[in-house]
This record gives C-alpha cells, structure tokens and sequence, in this order.
C-alpha cells in the first residue's frame, strides 16, 4: 500500500484520511467490565470508544483499498494517548480490508476520569484495564469482527494491557500485534524494584492521586527531542490533536498509576501466566526506547516460548518507541512485517532475544 507522504501529511490527512474515517465511524459508549477480583467503583461512568466498519469504508472507494473483508482489529494505545492519534495507522488497517474498534482506556480521551486534574492518568488497579479491554473485545470487537478474525494491535502502556488479556483470555484473538509494550516500564532511572517500593509507601500514605514529581501538566510546547529520527510530520500532526482536543492532554503519570504499572508488569511476567498463552503473537522492539524497558520484552518473549507459545520477534534498532511515528521508509518495512503476519500463516521466525 502507498504510505502517506510526509511532504504533505497535513494536507493529506486533512483532506484524505481524515473525511474518510468520519464517513465510516460508529461512536459508542461501554459500561466497565464487573468482575469479582474488582472492587466496585463508587462512579463507575462509560468508557468511549471508535469503531471504523471496513464495509462503509470499501464504499468510498479509496484508492489502494483492497475490498476484501478480513475480520477486525482491536487497537490497545499508550499511556496519555488517544483514539485520534492512531487515524494514519486505522486508515492502512482499512485499506487492507480489517474493520477496526479503539477503546479509549479509562481515565484517557473522552473516557470516564477519576481525578480532577486532566492532566494526570490514575487507575485504582490495574486489573480494570485488563477487564475492561477484554469486554470491549468479546463485545463490540467480536461483532466487527463478524465470522471472520479478530486481531489485537496494542502498544506501549496498551500492549502491557494486551498481554495480560492474552494470558487470561486464552482464546479471545486470533493474532496479536504488540508494538513496544509495556512489559516493564522505565522509571526514571530508578530500578522498577525500588520505584514499587516508593509507590507502594507513598500510595500507603494517601497521596496515590497526586502528580508524579517531575511529571508535567501539558503545556502545548512541543519539544522534538525524545523524537530525533522520527517523521516530523507525523509528530507534529499528532501534537496538534492534543492542542486542538481539551480531552487529549492527559499527560502525567500519577503514584498510583506508577504502582499499578508495576504490579502489571511483576503480573505478565509470571512463567505461569505466560504459558497460557495460546494466541500467535508479533512484538516488535524499538532499539532507542525510552519509556519501555527491553530487557523485559525479551524475558516475556522467552517465558511465552518455553511455555509453548508462538512468538515472532522484530527488532528496529535506530527507532524510537514510536515506531508508528518513524519515517516512510521505516514504516514500509514496519507495516509489511505487520500485514504478513496478521494477513498470512502463523511462521515462527528462528529469531534471538
């Protein structure tokens, strides 16, 4: 398929992409997932999500479009991120004939909040995103999806959810994409062990609602920095939704969530839980991550091979952890591996980790 031009993306997105996604969008709310290991919410609220039907999309024909249905895709986004910020990638995903359903996770986009700081990302426990995401799926994803497959593509903070919904939830997807997941966060230079530790006590102490020190409310500054190598065009297109979009500037961690994305990780990580995976897996690693550690993505990817498990393993060596933000060339490589996979049969590439 023919990739955006960066040259042009704005105006491409604007007058392409953009109007297209709308022409085939469903707009839906869900009431959280109920289950025993949770504790009840005192507000509950409704979790959004985007639904994008491939059917309504083969009808404007778009050219590249292959209007051959395959099933639907589940995207599972990062921290602080939204279902806007993924239209390029929902738009291929379209084209190569999958319906595809974006939940916005709790206390994200135009999802329920349980703090009133807009800028901070609080969950209570981290077992409510899991939760959550395997409802949406067996539900609104599942009736996309129709009789034919349903695939998950879940990255960073999204990924680390989709792993665990693939350790409990066996049977759920057909395939699953995991783009840098959050096997294990970075935490600021602190060892993960010692950053559980402080959360824990500070947690303990009442303050789990509260900003990180050293995280930022968002400003509308960009600073490209963390972003060297990748497509300008795509970074800024992507900051400007957040400028634009009150709802899209979650942009700090608070303790708790910090607490819940440790326990997350000491969770999926579980030789137990991940020998129970059974769902053909794709995970690619980007070499110049910062916010995820890759250690990790290779000890989960050993732990679900020795369990038995169906892993292939993708390494971008100069990409930074958005590898959906890098350039052109970049991406063609990236989205053919992704297409192959989720497209073709399952073949385990003699890879090392």
């Amino acid at each position: 398929m023919d990739l955006i031009d960066e040259s042009r993306y704005d105006e491409q997105m604007r007058v392409m992409v953009l109007p297209a996604l709308a022409a085939c969008c469903e707009e839906g709310w869900m009431e959280p997932a109920r289950a025993e290991d949770l504790p009840e919410l005192d507000h509950p609220g409704s979790l959004h999500y985007l639904c994008y039907d491939a059917a309504k999309f083969d009808d404007l024909r778009e050219d590249g479009a292959t209007a051959t249905f395959r099933g639907a895709v589940v995207i599972s986004y990062g921290f602080t991120e939204n279902a806007r910020k993924y239209s390029e990638l929902i738009w291929y995903f379209l084209l190569d004939g999958y319906s595809v359903c974006v939940l916005e996770h709790r206390g994200h986009g135009f999802s329920v909040r349980d703090v009133d700081d807009p800028s901070v990302v609080w969950i209570d426990d981290w077992r409510r995103y899991v939760a959550d995401l395997g409802k949406f799926a067996e539900t609104v994803g599942l009736r996309y999806a129709g009789d034919r497959p349903m695939g998950l593509y879940g990255h960073s903070m999204g990924g680390g959810i989709g792993a665990a919904v693939l350790e409990r939830r066996p049977t759920l997807f057909d395939k699953a994409v995991l783009s840098c997941p959050m096997i294990a966060p970075v935490t600021a230079g602190i060892p993960n062990a010692v950053a559980a530790a402080a959360s824990e006590v500070v947690c303990g102490m009442g303050f789990g609602k509260n900003r990180v020190v050293g995280q930022k409310r968002f400003t509308g500054e960009l600073d490209m920095r963390p972003y060297r190598g990748a497509s300008e065009a795509r970074v800024r297109w992507y900051h400007q939704q957040r400028c634009e979009t009150p709802e899209y500037r979650t942009n700090a961690a608070s303790y708790q969530w910090v607490r819940e994305a440790l326990r997350l990780s000491r969770s999926i990580l579980d030789p137990q839980a991940c020998a129970r995976i059974e769902t053909p897996i794709q995970l690619f690693q980007a070499g110049r991550d910062v916010w995820v550690r890759n250690e990790p993505e290779n000890l989960f990817v050993r732990r679900v091979r020795d369990g038995g498990g169906q892993v292939r393993f993708e390494r971008f060596p100069d990409s930074v952890h958005e590898i959906f933000s890098m350039p052109n060339p970049v991406l063609e490589d990236y989205y053919g591996r992704i297409f192959a996979f989720l497209d073709g049969p399952v073949e385990p590439l003699d890879d090392q980790c």
